[in-house]
Order: C-alpha cells, then sequence, then structure tokens
C-alpha cells in the first residue's frame, strides 16, 4: 500500500490565504459540517464517496477533511487505489483554526 501524502492545518490555511487553487472534499457527516465547513470544499460524506467518483478528475490532487483526519485518511487510500491524487489534511477539523462557513 503507497503512503498517503499529508498536509497540516497550517500548511493548508497558508495556501488558502495564498489563494491557492485547491481541491478540497469534506468527508464529514451533514450535522459534523453544520457546525462549519471551510470555505470552498466540497461536502461528500465518506459513506457516498464510491458513489461520487464521477466528481473527482484525474488530472486533480484533492485535499482530503474530515473531524480528526481518520476517515479522510481511509478515503485517501480508497481515492487513490481508484488511481486518483489525494492528500490528507492531518489532525482534522479539530486541529483546524482557520475560516469555517
Amino acid at each position: 500500500m503507497d503512503l498517503i501524502k499529508t498536509i497540516s492545518t497550517e500548511e493548508l490555511e497558508e495556501k488558502l490565504n495564498k489563494n491557492e487553487n485547491l481541491e478540497l472534499v469534506d468527508v464529514r457527516e451533514d450535522e459534523e459540517v453544520a457546525e462549519g465547513i471551510i470555505p470552498g470544499a466540497k461536502h461528500i460524506p465518506m459513506n457516498s464517496i464510491p458513489e461520487n467518483l464521477d466528481y473527482f478528475s484525474k488530472d486533480k490532487e484533492y485535499i482530503v477533511i474530515c473531524r480528526s483526519g481518520r476517515r479522510s485518511e481511509n478515503v485517501c487510500y480508497y481515492l487513490q487505489d481508484q488511481g486518483f491524487k489525494v492528500v490528507n489534511m492531518e489532525g482534522g477539523m479539530l486541529d483546524w483554526h482557520g475560516k469555517t462557513v
């Protein structure tokens, strides 16, 4: 199993502050996202990722986000196995101190 690339919450916030064009996917459940989501993130709950594979492009890299970083890591392994480029946000929203909407 190939290693998953990771990004810290601080690194992600820095990239967003520089207005980098990033593809963010939040895989938390609806009630978790209702408490706040990173601006610009696409919400696709973890259990519906397989039926939403057509959303993903093999030409882009996706930063996957959850509450603590564990679910997003599992989603990253799954998407990577499907041939997609992914990065796991370590620490998840528990470590996120940037803006949310």
